[in-house]
């Protein structure tokens, strides 16, 4: 599996073959490295319906004729865009031909705004994302929770996405319990330094998971790695 951040919460995961983008904010993203006409995917996943993770999904599935798979709120209002949508929503999981795709609680909130009025856009959730025997967990925007704990211990998370920006997330010491509850192989902190407010160290954040016996992967927007 191969996995590529492209700053905030933006993440491509690629393996056998399939490639699928999360929370693709690219335009107006000061980190991005990628526009969003050079994503080539099989789908789109999103955690919620925020500006900054909404972000191009649209123009992305139109772009590729793919599917952006959502919570049912969401999925509907892309459709209402023109793009494919699959609906789903939270704990439940559906398998598609080749990969499987399970939502899961996240504890934040979800919306767009809209000529100037704030639209309910469903519940914010994380993504299990699972090809082959591998499994990637974004967890989206959420706070700590105790059900982060549950959903590592159901699930065998290869390598896993955790916000640590603070203020509208959770920040890097909530992160780090998170860490250990849901127990993933590997570590990426997201959701940092894109906006003022939310600046932290990534370096730091995955010295303090070494030091937990765990392994964290910081990576700047553009880099990837693969296991």
């Amino acid at each position: 599996m191969k996995i590529t951040y492209y700053g905030h919460s933006a993440i491509l995961v690629e393996e056998a073959g399939k490639r699928f983008i999360f929370d693709p904010f690219l335009t107006g993203n000061a980190l991005a490295t990628i526009k969003p006409e050079e994503i080539q995917v099989d789908a789109v996943l999103l955690t919620h319906g925020h500006a900054d993770h909404f972000g191009d999904a649209v123009t992305i599935a139109k772009n590729n004729d793919c599917p952006i798979i959502a919570v049912y709120e969401l999925a509907e209002y892309c459709t209402s865009l023109g793009a494919k949508a699959e609906h789903m929503n939270i704990g439940g999981g559906f398998q598609f031909d080749d990969f499987h795709v399970k939502f899961t609680p996240a504890l934040h909130s979800s919306s767009l705004t809209m000529d100037g009025q704030t639209i309910y856009m469903g519940e914010p959730a994380g993504i299990l994302l699972t090809l082959g025997d591998k499994v990637f967990y974004h967890a989206g925007d959420t706070a700590l929770f105790s059900e982060l704990r549950l959903i590592g211990e159901r699930h065998q998370i290869d390598a896993a996405a955790l916000p640590i920006g603070d203020k509208l997330t959770m920040g890097p010491d909530d992160a780090l319990l998170a860490a250990s509850w849901i127990r993933a192989k590997r570590i990426i902190p997201v959701h940092y330094d894109t906006f003022p407010g939310i600046e932290q160290d990534p370096v730091a954040f995955c010295e303090r998971l070494a030091q937990e016996g765990l392994e964290g992967r910081p990576l700047r927007p553009g880099e990837n790695f693969e296991f």
